[in-house]
């Protein structure tokens, strides 16, 4: 028979052909059926994974945009946003309530390279302050460059205030003799206090102000600062590095002691500080009143290294004392 003819018939009488035909239609059928439920199955996966991947996309704009901010707070907000710290104490002592407070204010860790915003903004806040007692705790300039600004800002700082000064690290780090620091300081009236006290009267009351040498680049010594002390109503430490608090060469006790340094970190977002400079010790900012002489860490004005400051403004310490 010719196979052109039709069908090849079997020997049971079926035809094959047909059912060849016939069962190849349905193979590609099925086929066509299991790429749709392979396509079926890629979009159900592909909308699962767009809530996800607009999410990643809303992630990384909102990460772009917190950056961005905190780039732009840090260097261009916080760093000029001077900041008042109030704080009022007692010695006790018969009367001390009823007895006008000594206003003390602190300037720390200035960093003067020019007299800018900030540096004018604070000599603002300092007339305005009313300050009996202006006390600088250390790190006025760190380079040659700034000691005409430094002399500049001395120089407008209101005259009525007492004024006390110490060296911090940066007075012995910044290639300027520490005696061309102290005439700087003197020259604008103000006492140069290294690894000694002086007593200054506040109405019919006498308070001893003893100022340590810095801790990093000096030699602090708390016995003889102390050398031929007589009681006073009040007794007031100045010190740059806070962790000398902790040291035999910083053993003196106070009612008060003031100091600087830290920066508070200088980048501590939500308050956390992980990295501050040697000479810290356990201290970051603000009273810490576990020993026998409670202290104050100020944040200080200016920065060092960047000029970035995060979650650690500029600070302008100010202080109404009633001594007893």
């Amino acid at each position: 028979m010719d196979p052109r003819s039709g069908p090849i018939p079997r020997a049971d009488g079926s035809v094959t052909g047909t059912e060849d035909r016939v069962a190849g239609t349905e193979d590609r059928v099925a086929g066509t059926e299991d790429r749709v439920a392979g396509t079926e199955d890629r979009v159900a996966i592909h909308r699962r994974l767009l809530p996800r991947r607009g999410w990643l996309r809303r992630a990384t704009i909102l990460g772009g945009v917190a950056g961005a901010g905190f780039t732009a707070d840090g260097f261009a907000i916080t760093p000029y946003r001077l900041v008042e710290s109030r704080h009022e104490i007692a010695t006790p002592g018969t009367g001390a309530a009823r007895k006008a407070p000594l206003r003390v204010v602190q300037v720390s860790d200035l960093h003067l390279h020019a007299i800018g915003r900030l540096q004018r903004h604070l000599l603002e806040r300092l007339h305005d302050a009313r300050a009996d007692l202006i006390v600088f705790t250390g790190d006025m300039i760190d380079r040659p460059e700034g000691r005409p600004a430094l002399d500049t800002f001395l120089a407008e700082c209101p005259p009525g205030p007492r004024r006390v000064a110490i060296p911090g690290n940066w007075e012995y780090w910044s290639n300027v003799p520490l005696e061309e620091h102290a005439r700087i300081h003197r020259r604008h009236g103000a006492e140069w206090l290294v690894n000694r006290s002086i007593v200054v009267p506040h109405g019919d009351r006498r308070l001893r102000i003893t100022g340590l040498d810095d801790l990093m680049g000096g030699h602090p010594d708390a016995d003889g600062a102390m050398a031929g002390a007589e009681p006073t109503d009040g007794h007031l430490l100045l010190i740059h590095c806070p962790a000398l608090r902790d040291l035999p060469a910083g053993a003196v006790t106070a009612d008060i002691a003031l100091a600087g340094h830290t920066h508070g970190g200088q980048v501590a977002p939500l308050g956390f500080a992980p990295v501050r400079p040697p000479g810290s010790g356990r201290y970051v900012a603000g009273w810490y009143r576990d020993g026998a002489t409670p202290m104050y860490v100020s944040r200080g004005i200016g920065t060092s290294g960047l000029p970035i400051r995060v979650g650690a403004a500029p600070e302008l310490v100010i202080i109404d004392w009633s001594i007893g």
